[in-house]
């Protein structure tokens, strides 16, 4: 086994076959973690800056301004990465024409995401996790395609996280499918990720989760302030907009509203990345987005897929969407002299944690029941093996319905589980682990009989 033991939780007054949890840090993702380099990160946010412009609508034919030269330059920095792994990594454009919107796009227009694609080792483990962030960018006129358009924090810095990832992981082996993506045209209506979230569901992926890291690179609050290189946020939705009428009746009679797939993801990114990333607070915002905003992971969530949005903790106005310029004594304008490149790869660092842990875990335990045949102040749940990769055992985890987070876990051998806690006041749910301490993500139980 290649765990370490990071510390150790005690929980009490519970059955005696499970007195002690042992959450564990595993050497090889350590390893991945420290690999993370800030170098790295500020001299992707300063290339994708030299192209003058990343503006959807710009120059798509000369080699040195413009998206056409930051996509192609993308593209060949993913295939360095791929070559140093052995060709492992898939790297290709996902090409479409977005047509003319009359609002952004003025006349129809050839688009490219760039994907980097670590097909999973496992052939029974179809999971699929994909990594964003968005290569375009815009000035004061989000139809200026020809002004300057630094774009450093907004969006180089999310761009240059899934990159580092994609250099960093594609080194090592997982189960499951691994996504890294440079997205276009975010700005113009999030068309890349509309684009690649409808070949998803096309071509039938089991997108367990996707990440867009958008717009975390700084680390100043405009008006209030605020200074914080130790907090990030992570947006995710509690309710599915697919979700069926008979999922409501049963989320209304259970109290889950704040359990959804996006939410569970979520809570996963702030346990493990928390676990391995030191001096860092992963806040958890309970909205889609920023208020009545949107980004890339807006349209995976619209088709059903779980989407989550990493941001800093606080932003800097005069640094997004700003024509480079000074007045009244105000720089403003998005440079890369005025990103935080050590908390963007402190951000980085949470992200690879996060997707490795998941990515090496086994699949989720099927059928995940809670018992409700008879009234009884204790709570059994039950369920089934996953597919794929069998697990050593399974942690069982409880909280109270007032909290955010996860507080005990338990851990079993069993495919069953009776706590000496009411199901009235607390939630569960179940989540497999394998030998070096990977978790799965949480399934909330259903009622059984």
């Amino acid at each position: 086994m290649r765990y370490i033991v990071s510390f150790i939780l005690i929980a009490s007054g519970f059955n005696s076959w499970s007195q002690t949890t042992i959450i564990r840090q595993d050497q090889q993702i350590k390893t991945m973690v420290e690999e993370v380099s800030s170098q790295n990160i500020e001299s992707i946010v300063r290339k994708l800056v030299s192209f003058q412009t990343r503006h959807s609508m710009s120059d798509t034919l000369s080699t040195t301004t413009g998206i056409g030269a930051a996509r192609n330059w993308i593209k060949s920095e993913l295939e360095h990465y791929s070559a140093a792994s052995g060709g492992r990594l898939k790297v290709e454009f996902d090409t479409f024409t977005q047509a003319a919107d009359g609002r952004r796009i003025a006349t129809p227009m050839v688009m490219k995401n760039v994907l980097g694609i670590l097909p999973g080792t496992d052939p029974a483990d179809d999971r699929v996790f994909i990594v964003s962030g968005h290569y375009d960018s815009r000035a004061s006129d989000v139809n200026d395609s020809k002004i300057f358009a630094p774009g450093a924090n907004d969006d180089a810095s999310g761009t240059a996280a899934a990159m580092e990832l994609a250099r960093v992981m594609s080194k090592f082996k997982f189960n499951c499918t691994l996504i890294f993506v440079a997205m276009v045209a975010e700005e113009q209506g999030l068309y890349g990720a509309a684009n690649l979230a409808k070949r998803a569901k096309a071509e039938g992926w089991n997108v367990a989760g996707m990440i867009t890291n958008d717009i975390v690179g700084n680390t100043y609050g405009i008006e209030t302030g605020l200074k914080d290189n130790n907090s990030v946020r992570i947006f995710s939705e509690g309710v599915s907009v697919v979700e069926s009428p008979e999922e409501a009746v049963r989320r209304a009679s259970t109290g889950s509203e704040n359990d959804g797939n996006a939410r569970q993801f979520a809570r996963y990114f702030k346990e493990v990345g928390e676990r391995y990333v030191e001096q860092l607070d992963v806040k958890l915002i309970y909205r889609r987005d920023r208020y009545l905003r949107g980004g890339d992971h807006t349209p995976f969530s619209q088709l059903g897929f779980a989407g989550i949005r990493v941001t800093e903790m606080n932003e800097d106005f005069d640094r997004q969407h700003q024509t480079v310029r000074k007045e009244n004594g105000i720089d403003y304008g998005d440079l890369p002299n005025f990103v935080d490149y050590e908390y963007t790869r402190k951000v980085t660092r949470m992200n690879l944690a996060s997707l490795a842990n998941l990515a090496l875990a086994p699949r989720e335990p099927q059928k995940v029941g809670i018992v409700t045949s008879g009234l009884t102040n204790k709570t059994e749940l039950r369920w089934e093996l996953p597919a794929g990769e069998l697990p050593v055992g399974y942690y069982v985890v409880m909280r109270e319905t007032s909290s955010p987070v996860w507080q005990k876990k338990f851990f079993v051998t069993d495919v069953k589980a009776i706590l000496n806690y009411s199901k009235d006041n607390y939630y569960f749910g179940v989540q497999s682990v394998d030998s070096d301490g990977h978790e799965s993500l949480v399934v909330i139980p259903r009622s059984v009989r």
